[in-house]
């Protein structure tokens, strides 16, 4: 099951227990999360699509951490006037993992192990370090190649 979700301006793609990083939103570490605004849902063999929306349809997520991206460097230079500006910026995120998928039918679709099993330290700080933001599962990114 996944859903199609829109945020911040952006639209992610989620799975159940899966890991993403969104913008800033206003909410504490352990709070729950909805978002209403479904653009589609799909499970094995179906799909639906939203015009804009899929009615019904909502994505819960607990929020695990508000966190800042890796610094992005801004560097201006004007050539032959000796003239060069280098500024850093961190921009605000926060952490989610996706609870659950509720479809237009108001079925909920949840991760198919149990609610209680937690992911490894080892699998959030592997998703840390390789910049996953979008709804990466917790089990692909701990096999995933490290970038040094």
């Amino acid at each position: 099951m996944f859903a199609v979700i829109r945020t911040g301006g952006k639209q992610y793609r989620v799975t159940p227990n899966a890991v993403l990083k969104v913008e800033k939103l206003t909410a504490e570490p352990g709070a729950t999360v909805t978002f209403t605004d479904v653009l589609a849902v799909g499970g094995p063999g179906t799909l639906t699509l939203g015009g804009p929306t899929v009615a019904g349809a909502s994505v819960t997520a607990t929020v695990i951490a508000q966190d800042r991206l890796e610094k992005v460097i801004i560097f201006k230079k004007r050539r032959r006037q000796n003239s060069r500006r280098r500024n850093g910026h961190r921009q605000h995120v926060t952490v989610l993992r996706v609870a659950g998928i509720t479809d237009a039918a108001g079925e909920t679709h949840t991760h198919p192990h149990t609610a209680s099993e937690t992911v490894p330290a080892a699998a959030l700080d592997a998703a840390e370090s390789l910049g996953v933001v979008s709804g990466e599962a917790p089990e692909n990114v701990e096999n995933a190649p490290t970038q040094e």
